[in-house]
């Protein structure tokens, strides 16, 4: 790579693999047995559609099966290619194992643009594609669990998890096929918003930290931080919508597809969302000021960036205008490696997608867990719990009573405690231990070696090192 060559997605990852893995002491080979995808497969298959044939073209590759079953989504984009998703598939790999989910790396991808069709040629499209994949045993739940990704949802899922139903009828753990389901069609509470609750989880955790704030020039809370988002689609709205709401940060810009919005005092993020619902886009929002080059707004002042949809938006061509002193990639792949050198030799601090997005696999895990017990979260502890919170606030109310005017309970306290944690209070907890502990793993690496400069190599140390010694414990 030369100062003016921009790497593809494919070659960023690999440079950064590279990078981690020349300050490791690894065996012969095992580095390559690591490094390269075990398998891609493409499958061409037709449906069809308003009277005619059409063919699509498919691929799920499997990156590594240090762990099984594997693990990553699947996305529906006209750009979709094999170089991609391999690419894709090896972050998951790293990723499920920087985050401790019990999973190999996978990843899948259909050439289409899904606007392009009604629902119901959606559901013919998505159901013949998972037909092709289940028989090759593509789709399993205890071999290869995919996820929905950009494009998907969890529409999309639902149909998939029934056509595998379909054709496993004996299976009872069928539901476990495929996570990221509606809540009716064996779903979690908290997927939705998993990805983007994990990204406000690793600020938080940052924000714990005074040598890791100081590293990218930053000092306080989150509070009052000003942040841009681009792409306000499933991870970029949840992120944004929580760390305004829970957290105090003002989110200044929001870059879409047809434009930007910028607002120095914060735009409402809620009513930015309902406008693109309603009108496809943001161009003509009233409250802000509207930019028809969006992009633009990447290169603007603020405390944090958050770039939450495409590959590849801080490149060569743009990586030197960038004034966010500390950058979240909530979307795979958004910086390239080239833009990553140029913004690190700046002193922008990376917190890197594989752990920062990872909160959306940490809550696959949990749904695919709960496929495979057949109960809900906190059915059995709930009221249990909130039985002996009671006996406490009993207590409470006793000493209240007797000690009158000189003390008494705080406002809304009662209510509070008595509340057993149900299901989503469950997920939010276990994600944020998983993002908490993870960042710890990356921070000590990064704060404890003197060749590891940055979070984007401590990831990729601390992920590696945990495959190859999977690989280790396998006997090879």
């Amino acid at each position: 790579m030369t100062s003016r060559t921009e790497p593809s997605f494919r070659e960023s990852v690999d440079l950064m693999f590279n990078r981690a893995v020349s300050l490791m002491d690894l065996p012969p080979g095992l580095e390559e047995k690591i490094r390269v995808c075990n398998a891609t497969y493409t499958v061409r298959f037709g449906v069809r559609l308003r009277g005619a044939m059409h063919t699509f073209t498919g691929y799920r590759s499997v990156h590594s099966e240090h762990m099984e079953p594997v693990k990553g989504g699947i996305r529906y984009a006209t750009g979709v290619n094999q170089d991609e998703v391999e690419a894709l598939a090896a972050l998951m790999t790293y990723k499920c194992a920087l985050v401790e989910a019990p999973f190999g790396g996978s990843k899948g991808g259909l050439c289409i643009d899904p606007r392009e069709y009604e629902e119901h040629e959606l559901e013919l499209i998505t159901r013949r594609f998972a037909y092709e994949l289940a028989k090759r045993d593509l789709i399993n739940p205890s071999q290869n669990v995919p996820a929905p990704d950009m494009g998907t949802g969890e529409r999309e899922m639902a149909w998939i998890a029934d056509q595998y139903a379909r054709m496993n009828t004996t299976d009872i753990n069928a539901k476990a096929c495929v996570t990221g389901k509606p809540l009716n069609a064996g779903g979690i509470s908290g997927r939705v918003e998993a990805t983007g609750r994990g990204v406000q989880y690793a600020l938080r955790e940052f924000f714990r930290y005074e040598e890791d704030k100081a590293a990218a020039g930053l000092s306080g809370t989150l509070d009052g931080k000003r942040i841009i988002v681009q792409g306000l689609g499933n991870v970029g709205y949840h992120a944004a919508k929580f760390l305004a709401e829970e957290d105090g940060s003002r989110i200044t810009g929001i870059i879409e597809r047809d434009g930007g919005l910028y607002n120095a005092d914060g735009l409402d993020v809620e009513a930015v969302r309902n406008w693109i619902i309603k009108n496809g886009g943001v161009t003509g929002y009233p409250d802000a000021q509207y930019l028809e080059d969006g992009a633009k707004l990447l290169e603007e002042d603020c405390d944090i960036l958050i770039p939450a949809a495409l590959e590849g938006v801080i490149n060569l061509s743009n990586a030197e205008r960038v004034k966010a002193p500390l950058i979240i990639e909530a979307a795979n792949g958004p910086v390239t490696a080239g833009a990553d050198e140029i913004l690190r030799d700046k002193g922008c601090v990376i917190i890197p997608d594989m752990y920062a997005n990872a909160g959306g696999v940490t809550v696959s895990y949990f749904e695919w867990v709960k496929n495979l017990s057949h109960i809900r979260f906190g059915r059995m502890q709930r009221r249990q719990e909130e039985a002996r919170h009671q006996l406490v606030i009993d207590e409470l109310q006793r000493l209240d009573d007797v000690m009158g005017d000189t003390w008494s309970m705080s406002p809304n306290f009662k209510d509070k405690y008595l509340k057993g944690a149900g299901e989503l209070e469950l997920v939010r907890s276990g994600l944020d231990d998983t993002m908490r502990v993870a960042y710890q793993s990356m921070r000590e690496v990064w704060h404890s070696r003197d060749d590891v400069t940055d979070l984007r190599t401590a990831a990729y140390l601390v992920s590696i090192d945990k495959v190859a010694k999977s690989y280790h414990a396998k006997g090879l």
